[in-house]
């Protein structure tokens, strides 16, 4: 019987995501910041609730395409809030045009990746939580990236998001040491 971390119940999506991407490290500065942005629109709901949405976002958003959604207007953004198959807040809509033009200016003087990483010395924290009561809401690190991602122009980039960011994204490795995925997701510690 395979052992996850409660939060992700019994629905197949959500184990499969569990299983196979929460928590892996990722160095990619343009998945990055896809996710970053979806965990954004999380703020105030269930990251199943996005997850199943995930590929009409990446439908709407042009495929998470930075250079693309940076140009939007007025008009791109009433086209968002029109379609039911997002989540259609205005103001997380407008972040995402946002958050495209921060990422663009932020890539033209580091590479974004890199920025994260530095946060967290380079390689994923290799945490050894025993329940879900022991993982916190955010951290000194995700304190610390939020502060400069909103410096950089970034919204819906406070500490909470953030640090649900770094779980979904490897920089910390937050299954519990009785899921069968710490010891897995561990071994990818290292960049490629």
């Amino acid at each position: 019987m395979v052992k996850r971390c409660a939060w992700c119940g019994d629905d197949p999506l959500y184990c499969a995501y569990h299983d196979t991407e929460w928590g892996v490290p990722e160095w990619d500065g343009r998945a990055l910041w896809e996710k970053l942005v979806l965990d954004g629109f999380q703020a105030g709901l269930s990251w199943i609730t996005i997850l199943k949405k995930r590929d009409n976002f990446r439908a709407v958003f042009q495929g998470f395409d930075p250079e693309r959604i940076a140009r939007w207007d007025e008009t791109d953004i009433q086209r968002a809030l029109a379609d039911p198959g997002i989540i259609r807040h205005r103001g997380k809509i407008e972040a995402t045009v946002k958050n495209a033009r921060a990422y663009l200016a932020l890539q033209e003087k580091a590479d974004f990746a890199t920025l994260l990483w530095d946060h967290v010395g380079g390689a994923p924290r290799q945490n050894r939580r025993a329940s879900g009561g022991d993982i916190p809401a955010e951290s000194a690190e995700s304190v610390a990236m939020s502060k400069m991602l909103k410096k950089a122009g970034f919204s819906f980039v406070g500490p909470t998001i953030v640090y649900a960011f770094m779980q979904a994204c490897g920089l910390v490795n937050d299954h519990l040491v009785t899921c069968d995925a710490h010891d897995r997701v561990a071994a990818l510690a290292h960049r490629p």
